[in-house]
């Protein structure tokens, strides 16, 4: 089955509905998404949106603590773009109608959340702003936006002049292949590559592989975040929001001591690097770590999803305390696009967390990822609404010899694999343990037809799991959400240096967008 159409987004997050939205003015667009829209790190966001909305900030200010908790790993001009252009997005937003909290004057709740330097977090639902974003775009989608569920991506279509001009799928029911004009790929994160995450248990990465082994640029993937507290019964079970400690929430141990007093200047509420190293130390000692909730007034009423989540747990909140353990979170790197989604490969676009602008730098700044989500969501759509153009070409290019040949890790051997050695602190020995397990960068892209569903999503894995691999074994030093206990230092040589990912082949740029690789070899 084939289908033809202007606008082809892979993914059902924020990004990918924002984007949708401002698309369908002109444009009919396709979504196509592997779960539905309720499976998104998007949807689970328990964090708000950061933004500039009040009298007393100041844009500066944002750029400031973007910066200072990214370690300043990033290109400044987009991040200017997306806090400034941000707060516009997120102002008309309100205004339109989304119903943000508000606090007894009437006035919208803004909540302090890790290395921010004022109130400046937008909530919708307490702790469920992401359900409450989500739900309120697609319930603004006009009919000419076409949702299509329980699809998965496997081939990027390239024509003859090497353009993207389409996408093929795999549904419960047999293959379909999209045509478009272009195709924008919005399928988040890398999280659920780890054995402890976050992220909803399908977010493999699998975007990144469909664009790298299609031939476009990758970078940051050494950069993954850890959030330092995930509710621990067992095992990961789901997030405890930040938001948790910018009201009032501290760590201890099992003896009620604070844990971060005297470790930083902001304690509790330092970025996330920091906080989840202490956590990952103090776990690796055999002590238990917690969130004391004690000084917390109605918990159950600001935060009903992290309350409902602790009693479908057994977790008795009335002690005032809550086990926690850090987990994978958030994935700094991605394809590289510019402010406007356009990536190494004509008409192939992305935003959200697949792509990579460098507004994260090392380590995103809380609640910047929301605000990504919407404000380059929309920045895109608004490029193609004005310079978006009819694809005539749809000749493609001969497909290739199929490519998975090499043996794969296995998913819960792969994260575990990774949870150990790239995980929250990584060394040489690790990494290279990892790497002689996983397939090789050279990998390239080819006829997947003949492979089963599974098969291919747990070839993603492996690529993007080797992509992570080699990028931190790469960077000597220690820098931001990237942890060497060989290295544990930043170091001079590697400040504004950029690890690059393309055409089976790894480089070290000096700029983002440098053209001139300054090292190249092939793994």
């Amino acid at each position: 089955m084939n289908i033809s159409t202007d606008i082809v987004i892979i993914g059902g997050g924020i990004a990918a509905l924002e984007a949708a939205r401002n698309l369908s003015r002109r444009f009919h667009v396709h979504i196509i998404t592997k779960s539905d829209l309720t499976v998104s790190s998007s949807y689970k966001a328990q964090g708000g949106i950061a933004a500039v909305i009040s009298a007393d900030d100041d844009t500066a200010l944002h750029i400031q603590d973007t910066l200072k908790a990214g370690e300043y790993h990033h290109h400044e001009g987009n991040v200017k773009a997306l806090i400034e252009n941000g707060a516009s997005v997120v102002k008309e937003l309100l205004q339109e109608g989304f119903q943000a909290d508000h606090n007894e004057d009437g006035e919208i709740s803004l909540g302090l959340e890790g290395a921010h330097s004022k109130h400046r977090i937008v909530h919708a639902g307490g702790d469920a702003t992401g359900k409450n974003l989500v739900d309120y775009i697609a319930g603004e989608l006009p009919p000419n936006v076409y949702i299509h569920t329980y699809e998965f991506a496997y081939e990027l279509l390239l024509n003859s002049a090497h353009e993207c001009c389409g996408v093929r799928v795999k549904t419960n029911s047999g293959e379909k292949s999209y045509f478009a004009s272009y195709v924008i790929l919005a399928t988040g994160g890398a999280g659920a590559l780890y054995e402890c995450t976050s992220n909803c248990e399908t977010s493999y990465g699998d975007g990144i592989a469909l664009a790298y082994l299609a031939g476009a640029s990758v970078t940051d993937m050494e950069f993954v975040q850890f959030h330092p507290s995930l509710l621990y019964v067992n095992g990961a079970r789901g997030l405890v929001s930040e938001a948790v400690r910018g009201a009032g929430g501290k760590f201890v141990d099992v003896n009620g001591k604070p844990i971060m007093d005297g470790k930083h200047p902001l304690g509790d509420l330092a970025p996330r690097h920091i906080t989840a190293y202490e956590m990952y130390k103090m776990r690796e000692n055999g002590q238990e770590v917690f969130i004391d909730i004690s000084r917390i007034k109605s918990f159950e009423q600001k935060f009903p999803t992290i309350h409902n989540l602790c009693s479908q747990n057994g977790v008795d909140l009335s002690n005032g305390r809550i086990p926690i353990a850090p987990g994978s979170h958030f994935l700094m790197g991605g394809v590289i696009t510019d402010l406007y989604g356009q990536t190494s490969i004509p008409r192939l676009f992305a935003v959200g967390e697949v792509a990579c602008t460098g507004v994260h730098g090392a380590n995103r700044l809380a609640s910047n990822s929301l605000l990504e989500g919407i404000t380059f969501g929309t920045m895109m759509a608004t490029y193609l609404l004005e310079n978006g153009d009819n694809q005539h070409n749809f000749i493609l290019r001969s497909d290739i010899d199929s490519p998975i040949s090499e043996s794969l890790l296995p998913k819960v051997l792969l994260q575990k694999a990774m949870l150990s050695n790239a995980g929250i602190v990584r060394s040489k020995e690790g990494l290279q343990k990892l790497i002689v397990q996983l397939p090789g960068i050279t990998s390239k892209t080819g006829n997947l037809r003949g492979y089963s569903k599974e098969r291919i999503e747990l070839y993603f894995m492996n690529i993007t799991a080797s992509l992570i691999a080699h990028a931190a074994q790469e960077r000597t030093e220690s820098r931001g959400a990237h942890i060497r206990n060989d290295y544990p230092m930043k170091a001079n040589h590697w400040q504004k240096r950029w690890i690059v990912f393309e055409q089976g082949k790894m480089n070290v740029r000096n700029d983002l967008y440098e053209c001139n690789q300054t090292k190249s070899y092939v793994n």
